[in-house]
């Protein structure tokens, strides 16, 4: 047989949608198949790994071992300190970081990677747990192992049916229903997920709150009850914000005047040096609370069209005020 005939055929009429689509099919049919095959060694692995008292150690050969990084990398930002170690560096020294308190978690399809074999021996002498996941569950890794997780598919998504794809597909996913599992159980929450992410978009969104941004003492614009509309205008002007607060005589917020506030007195032809605010102002304000999420502010603001919020405290005391620029600014939106 010659390369050329050796090459598998491509799509009829070039339909590379139509093969794609066959892949999307084939990797989410390998998915779903592994919800049938998810059986007591799963419940049994979440535990071993809750009852660690050392590391979780994660490892694969080739493509294995990129999904192994990949459930390392999941588990450690979702709660589950992991690490991953390549098998043949774990032969030549690297498995002196594996010690009896220890979990081993060890991807393969076959469940017969040489590499992950030679090692087994030790980390079972190590006194340390296994758990595989593999497509065999005949395999000798699987028999080996504290508790095995089907991870397979019927068939690959290559059309030569050798490439690793929905076998890698399946690995990945159950991965993940691991580390999430493992999530949940002990109770991970969106702020210790937030510490884990502190350089992103993410990160800002769950850890800034409202006092983070929000302006206060003399930058939050506010005028008395008693004040006129010019007072009004006078304080919108220093304060830069657009708005200003109108209190009580115990700094509660009774409304708030807005430059659309504004406008439409001017539309209407008032006195602005013989006009109240009080008369004028638009009562019961959107507010927040200073420990409220940036991004509840972001929430409010776009639900209710407005650009600009009052920080107030349990008794409706201003605290401060923040706009739609301030959370630009801080990267919020």
């Amino acid at each position: 047989m010659t390369a050329a005939e050796n090459k598998a055929p491509l799509p009829a009429g070039g339909d590379v949608l139509g093969l794609a689509r066959e892949v999307l099919e084939i990797e989410a049919a390998a998915i779903t198949g592994l919800i049938a095959r998810l059986d007591r060694d799963f419940p049994r692995a979440v535990d071993l790994i809750l009852d660690c008292r050392g590391r979780v150690t994660v490892s694969g050969m080739g493509k294995s071992g990129h999904i192994a990084r990949k459930i390392a990398s999941t588990m450690s930002s979702t709660g589950t300190p992991a690490y991953f170690v390549h098998p043949a560096e774990a032969s030549h020294g690297d498995l002196g970081m594996v010690t009896r308190d220890d979990v081993f978690i060890a991807l393969s399809n076959s469940g017969e990677s040489a590499e992950l074999l030679a090692i087994v021996p030790l980390i079972k002498r190590q006194g340390a747990k296994l758990i595989s996941l593999t497509g065999n569950p005949d395999s000798t890794l699987a028999r080996e192992a504290d508790a095995h997780l089907y991870a397979g598919a019927e068939k690959e998504a290559c059309p030569l049916n050798l490439a690793p794809t929905a076998s890698t597909t399946a690995a990945l996913a159950l991965g993940d229903a691991l580390a999430l599992a493992l999530m949940q159980a002990k109770g991970f929450s969106r702020d210790e997920f937030a510490r884990s992410h502190p350089g992103g978009a993410l990160g800002r969104k769950l850890l800034t709150h409202v006092r983070d941004v929000m302006r206060s003492g003399s930058d939050a614009p506010r005028i008395p009850e008693t004040a006129m509309l010019s007072d009004a205008i006078l304080e919108m002007s220093r304060g830069r914000m657009g708005i200003t607060a109108i209190l009580d005589r115990e700094e509660r917020v009774l409304g708030i005047f807005t430059d659309g506030d504004l406008r439409r007195s001017l539309q209407q032809g008032v006195d602005l040096h013989a006009t109240a605010i009080a008369s004028v102002m638009t009562r019961g304000p959107r507010t927040i609370g200073p420990d409220k999420l940036a991004a509840e502010a972001v929430q409010i603001m776009e639900q209710h069209k407005v650009n600009q919020l009052l920080v107030v405290d349990g008794e409706r005391r201003l605290i401060g005020a923040l706009n739609m620029h301030d959370l630009f600014k801080a990267k919020v939106i």
